[in-house]
């Protein structure tokens, strides 16, 4: 390559613009700005900056500046370290690795913290989460391929280690069926430690309605609903009622709500149609009807008389963490009516305030903004009232999707909390930074550029709003993507 001389005016340019120095300025000393020079310049949003003596700095924005004659660098950052005294134009270079360490270890919380990865731009520091935080709610959320399931189910994996908080986790596509299934390449004494926490974890799928649990070594592990233990408005939107529009049959139901009919059904909702049909008043037998028309009598979800039902699992005192697998039932209708009676279950007990995290994953599905059906329009109500009165009552919410606008908008609006891995929908990002606004909006829109498994950080969980990159997990997962094997290799 041929090296093009530069012209006098443009050598001199370039002259000054190599001399501009490398400073940063405070008047609050607790923001920051800064100006550097343009050539050779490496600085980018993310990057800890060594400001003075003994200054931390993070910078949150870098653009480009024309002035006079000449083009410079500057931006914009917070200060971590040797807050409130204001400061104008000291030096500033790039913060070591160790100078970052240090700052790590020493506001890490007493409390436990989970190790899930590294900062981004300093790849040689560990960042951990504080696991305390996690008592606020925490809104995770990416685009396909970024990498969200993965880093969800690592945060999961030291929550069960480092912690003795209960899950509870809705999983619509059966990524975290696995969840206590140790990877082989994990170190033993890591594996050895994850086993014992992962034998608190009950999985439960989809069966075969009326199988015996023992024959297919399930251990009674069937993923069932029992009708009876619905509450009537429950019921009623399950049946599809509407207290006016079928006052009749909505009456009726009330009254088998104070009869001992259901308790006869076993909770088996077949069995149910069966004594329905044999009713003497019109409008209950009516109710059998409209069971078999819609064909919910047929529905795998429900009870066949056996306990354990999710109701029950997520009782207080039931297995440190349950996994829901919603992916595993045959219809959305069942899968609505599973997640709606989880949430339920746990909002009736919140008088007992027993510490429960709950994790909805692809949680545009289960508390949509705009509901297809009156079950999910109940599941989307519960969570929405979760998401705002829950956390007095220890009930914590932790809500994962790949489309923001499309979650219940009180409960994007409740979260404390952010984890953002890459996301190219700027309608996304300009609704998180409107809605979340303790996420910066700078390190916000660079969600775009993100590679697999890095995000950004922030709330509670966090020491600071940060770029992260999650690290390996422990368990195997329960999803992944299709191979590509029909790409070949070409011609």
């Amino acid at each position: 390559m041929v090296e093009v001389p530069l012209a006098p005016d443009a050598r001199t340019r370039r002259d000054l613009e190599e001399a501009v120095p490398s400073v940063a300025s405070s008047l609050d000393g607790r923001r920051f700005s800064f100006r550097t020079a343009l050539p050779g310049l490496t600085l980018m949003p993310g990057d800890y900056l060594r400001i003075g003596a003994d200054r931390l700095g993070h910078v949150h924005s870098i653009e480009v500046a024309a002035h006079g004659p000449v083009s410079l660098a500057q931006g914009h950052g917070v200060l971590l370290d040797g807050l409130d005294v204001p400061f104008h134009e000291e030096v500033f270079v790039a913060a070591s690795a160790d100078l970052v360490v240090d700052w790590v270890e020493r506001t890490r919380p007493a409390r436990a913290t989970l190790d899930v990865g590294t900062l981004s731009r300093v790849p040689a520091v560990r960042f951990p989460l504080d696991a305390g935080g996690f008592d606020r709610h925490t809104f995770f959320c990416g685009q396909s391929g970024s990498g969200k399931t993965y880093a969800l189910g690592t945060v999961l994996e030291r929550l069960l280690t480092e912690t003795s908080l209960r899950i509870v986790v809705l999983d619509p596509n059966s990524d975290f069926v696995r969840l206590g299934e140790v990877r082989d390449d994990v170190p033993p004494d890591v594996a050895q430690a994850y086993r014992a926490a992962a034998a608190e974890i009950a999985v439960r799928r989809a069966g075969d309605v009326g199988a015996d649990p023992d024959a297919d070594g399930s251990d009674g592990d069937r993923l069932h609903v029992n009708f009876r233990n619905c509450s009537a408005d429950e019921q009623a939107a399950i049946l599809k009622l509407d207290p006016i529009r079928d006052r009749e049959e909505y009456g009726a139901l009330a009254d088998l709500v104070d009869s001992d009919t259901l308790e006869a059904a076993g909770g088996g909702v077949a069995e149910l149609r069966g004594l329905l049909a044999a009713a003497a008043r019109p409008e209950t037998r009516s109710l059998g009807t409209r069971l078999r028309n819609l064909g919910i009598d047929r529905w795998q979800v429900w009870s066949q008389g056996e306990a354990g039902s999710v109701q029950e699992l997520v009782a207080p005192g039931g297995p440190r963490c349950v996994v829901v697998d919603l992916g595993s039932l045959g219809t959305p209708g069942e899968q609505a009516v599973a997640a709606e009676a989880v949430l339920a279950a746990l909002w009736r007990r919140r008088s007992e305030r027993e510490p429960v995290l709950i994790v909805i994953d692809e949680a545009h599905n289960v508390c949509p903004r705009v509901p297809g059906d009156a079950v999910t329009a109940m599941a989307s109500e519960l969570t929405a009232r979760i998401a705002a009165e829950g956390r007095k009552f220890g009930l914590y919410l932790l809500v994962s999707t790949q489309r923001p606008q499309r979650v219940n908008e009180l409960v994007v609006s409740q979260c404390d909390n952010l984890v953002l891995m890459r996301m190219n929908a700027a309608a996304d990002l300009a609704y998180l930074a409107d809605t979340l606004s303790f996420a910066p909006e700078p390190l916000l829109s660079r969600a775009t550029d993100f590679r697999q498994g890095e995000a950004l950080v922030a709330g509670k969980i966090a020491s600071h709003a940060t770029f992260a990159r999650f690290g390996p997990r422990i368990a195997q997962e329960g999803g992944s993507d299709v191979p590509t094997a029909w790409a070949g290799t070409g011609r």
